[in-house]
C-alpha cells in the first residue's frame, strides 16, 4: 500500500469539493489500495458526517449514504414495504461487511472483474486507454449486456438491483449544488474505448438513496441469487422482482437482473408485457426471455443468458407466491428448500 494523506470531513460541506478518495466503511477501497489497484495520495474520511438515518420521504423512504448495510436489511418499514431490498442485502455479504458497509459505499462499490484488480492486466477502468484484458480471456462471470470491446466488466452489487427494481434515485451533492439520478442509470455503461463516463462529477458526493411508495408491490417481491456458494460470494446472475396482482391479473410489474452488465439491468420489456396478464408460469416463462432480449457473449459465457432467464423465472414465480413473513436465514439462494422461502 501507498503512502496517504489522511484528514477527515466533519461536515457536508467539507466533503464535497474535497480532493482525495472518499472513505466510509472501506470495505472496497481498502481492499483495493492493498492490491495495487487504487492509489489515492489522500483519504478523506466522510465516517461520521450526518447521512446515517432512514427517514419518511413522500409515501417512500429516504435512506441516507453513511447508514450500514445491516441497519438497512433489519429495518422494520424496509423488511414491511421494500422486502427484496432487505433480501438483496442479506445475500450479498458477511454479517460482518455488512456492519462495516455503508449504502454510498456499495452504490460506489468498483467490479470484482479479475483483470481490474490485477495491476499487471490491461484495463480501461483502472488505467484508461491500456484495453480490456478480458477480452479474450476467462469470462465465465463477465457481462452479456450493454458491454463494448471497452470492456465487458459486471457491476458487482446485490442492493443495487434491487434498488433498480424499487425505482430508486440516488441523490448527489457537488459543487455544483444538487442533482438526481435514477438507479438504473447512475452506473454507466461502457462506450467503444473503455468503461464510460464517471458516475460521479469531481467533487461530488453521494448523500442520499430516495425510494418511492412501492404502493402494492410490497408484498410480491423477492430477490434471487445464483453463485458458486451459498454462503458469502457474488452473483453468477440475479434478479429482484416485484409484483401487483389483483384478482390473479398482474396490474404492475418490476424486474431487474444482476451480474449481467455494468449496471443493474432494468427488464422494461419483460414489464411491460407482463402488465395485464394473468400470474401463470406461461406469463412468467415469456417475460424471463424477454429479460435478457438482446444479449450476447462477451467471451466464454454464452451460458450466462438460459442461466439469467430461469434466473428470472424463479424471482417471479416466488414474487408471485408472496414475501414471506421471515426471511430465510440464507435468502436468495436458488438452492434453498421450500421451508425457507
Amino acid at each position: 500500500m501507498n503512502r496517504f494523506e489522511y484528514s477527515r470531513a466533519e461536515t457536508l460541506g467539507a466533503a464535497v469539493g474535497a480532493e482525495g478518495a472518499l472513505l466510509a466503511g472501506g470495505t472496497n477501497l481498502l481492499d483495493l489500495m492493498k492490491i495495487g489497484v487504487a492509489t489515492p495520495e489522500r483519504l478523506v474520511d466522510i465516517s461520521r458526517l450526518s447521512l446515517d438515518r432512514i427517514e419518511e420521504s413522500a409515501g417512500g423512504l429516504r435512506i441516507g449514504a453513511m447508514v450500514r448495510n445491516a441497519d438497512i436489511a433489519r429495518d422494520p418499514q424496509v423488511l414491511a414495504r421494500y422486502p427484496a431490498l432487505a433480501e438483496a442485502l442479506l445475500s450479498g455479504a458477511s454479517a460482518q461487511l455488512r456492519n462495516a458497509a455503508t449504502t454510498g459505499g456499495n452504490v460506489m462499490q468498483a467490479t470484482r472483474c479479475s483483470y481490474f484488480q490485477d495491476p499487471l492486466s490491461p484495463c480501461n477502468r483502472r488505467a484508461p486507454g491500456s484495453g480490456c484484458g478480458a477480452l479474450g480471456g476467462a469470462t465465465r462471470n463477465h457481462a452479456v449486456l450493454g458491454w463494448t470491446e471497452g470492456c465487458i466488466a459486471v457491476h458487482p452489487s446485490d442492493m443495487c438491483v434491487a434498488l433498480a427494481a424499487y425505482d430508486a434515485v440516488v441523490e448527489i451533492t457537488g459543487p455544483e449544488g444538487l442533482r438526481e439520478v435514477p438507479m438504473e442509470e447512475f452506473h454507466p455503461l461502457p462506450d467503444a474505448e473503455g468503461s464510460g463516463a464517471a458516475p460521479l462529477a469531481p467533487g461530488e458526493i453521494i448523500t442520499h438513496i430516495r425510494l418511492p411508495d412501492p404502493r402494492a408491490l410490497a408484498r410480491n417481491a423477492r430477490y434471487v441469487k445464483l453463485r458458486e456458494r451459498t454462503s458469502f460470494a457474488f452473483a453468477i446472475v440475479s434478479a429482484a422482482a416485484a409484483l401487483a396482482i389483483e384478482d390473479g391479473v398482474i396490474t404492475e410489474a418490476r424486474l431487474a437482473l444482476g451480474g449481467v452488465a455494468a449496471r443493474p439491468w432494468r427488464c422494461r420489456a419483460a414489464e411491460a408485457a407482463l402488465k395485464g396478464q394473468p400470474a401463470t408460469a406461461a406469463s412468467f416463462a415469456r417475460a424471463a426471455e424477454l429479460a435478457t432480449e438482446g444479449a450476447r457473449p462477451s467471451g466464454d459465457n454464452a451460458a450466462k443468458i438460459p442461466l439469467a432467464q430461469r434466473i428470472a423465472l424463479r424471482a417471479l414465480e416466488r414474487a408471485a407466491a408472496g414475501t414471506p413473513e421471515r426471511l430465510p436465514a440464507l435468502p436468495a439462494s436458488v438452492f434453498a428448500g421450500d421451508d425457507n422461502g
